[in-house]
């Protein structure tokens, strides 16, 4: 077996485990996987902590108690090496369950509450040294009515697995399909990045890279777009005229990008450095400060063009870079909500 379908193999049983949840039960299979200083980056408010039991209790303890049944179904599972050599796991898809308790101070609906993930592990000898991880943690307050900022641009919607149903790629890996899908988003990304400092939206080739039918599945807050325009109007425009200085910091970023077959991937932990000027973005005014972004992303291609885009951003830690505290937002948002409890963070 070649070593990323070992990787894929060796992680099988955490996924199990997280697909039938019990709490021991995954902590086990955890610390099988990882060394004792393993080191955990999961979005804000969470954060990095190191080894298994701290992960296990910050991440999952209050979620589990939140939603009894909570259940992990993986859409994506891929795995490969980067051009620098390390090897990574991506995994893709949607935590689940009954929302019965308060969750992060978010309100409990009573009903079927899913969150959307991206978790990329890096292996060394067999054994998981990192995890880099970005929960959709805005895509839960949309469905409590507890979303305390600005209206998405883009669709807001349940988020789908791949559209040929072959995200859980299987080994064996081959290397030269792989490797080019690798090599035809990092060629595609080196594009994006020359508009607008070298040139007008031309400048990007997109039609070179991308299907006509294309999907771009953004994170909660900024929405999903179908087609080169759908991506232009509801992402890319506002972003670029709120922080037109996009790619300008790039010798800065350390960048994992790996290919499986037909799906590529890239990590980062930050992996893009802006300033929010111009005409701000997501209804945030011209704070002229710079922001990290942690962005964390899937692509499938269909005939040498990229047909589905997965991204996620941890929006949260970024408005949290220029003071705006969303979760305190949030409490302060559910006041209003007749018998609701701030104080609990729950019904009366």
């Amino acid at each position: 077996m070649d070593p990323h379908s070992r990787h894929k193999a060796l992680i099988a049983p955490f996924r199990q485990a997280l697909y039938d949840f019990d709490l021991d039960t995954v902590r086990a299979k955890l610390h099988a996987l990882c060394t004792p200083d393993a080191v955990f980056r999961l979005a804000f408010p969470f954060e990095t902590v190191t080894g298994v039991d701290a992960h296990v209790d910050r991440a999952y303890g209050a979620l589990a108690k939140a939603w009894p049944d909570l259940e992990r179904r993986d859409s994506i599972v891929i795995s490969g090496p980067t051009p620098d050599g390390a090897d990574w796991v991506g995994c893709g898809g949607y935590y689940t369950g009954t929302f019965t308790a308060p969750w992060l101070d978010i309100p409990p609906t009573g009903h079927i509450v899913h969150m959307r993930f991206h978790e990329f592990y890096r292996f060394e000898s067999n054994k998981i040294v990192e995890m880099q991880a970005l929960w959709d943690i805005p895509e839960v307050m949309m469905q409590a009515n507890a979303w305390p900022m600005v209206p998405s641009l883009g669709r807001e919607w349940h988020v789908p697995g791949p559209a040929m149903c072959d995200g859980l790629v299987q080994g064996p890996r081959d290397d030269v399909t792989s490797d080019a899908s690798c090599q035809q988003i990092i060629d595609m990304l080196d594009h994006l990045k020359k508009h607008p400092s070298q040139g007008g939206p031309e400048v990007m080739e997109m039609e070179r890279f991308w299907h006509p039918k294309m999907m771009w599945y953004g994170p909660s807050g900024i929405g999903s777009g179908r087609g080169i325009s759908g991506f232009r109007d509801w992402h890319q425009i506002p972003f670029l005229n709120g922080m037109p200085d996009r790619g300008k910091y790039v010798d800065e970023i350390t960048y994992h990008f790996f290919g499986d077959g037909p799906y590529a991937a890239v990590t980062g932990w930050p992996d893009m450095y802006q300033t929010i000027t111009h005409d701000g973005w997501l209804g945030i005014p011209p704070v002229n400060k710079r922001i990290e972004m942690r962005s964390l992303d899937f692509w499938r291609l269909e005939k040498g063009l990229i047909r589905e885009n997965w991204i996620m951003v941890d929006l949260l830690h970024m408005y949290d870079q220029i003071g705006v505290d969303v979760l305190a937002r949030m409490r302060e948002f559910n006041k209003a909500r007749a018998g609701f409890d701030p104080k609990k963070g729950r019904a009366l």
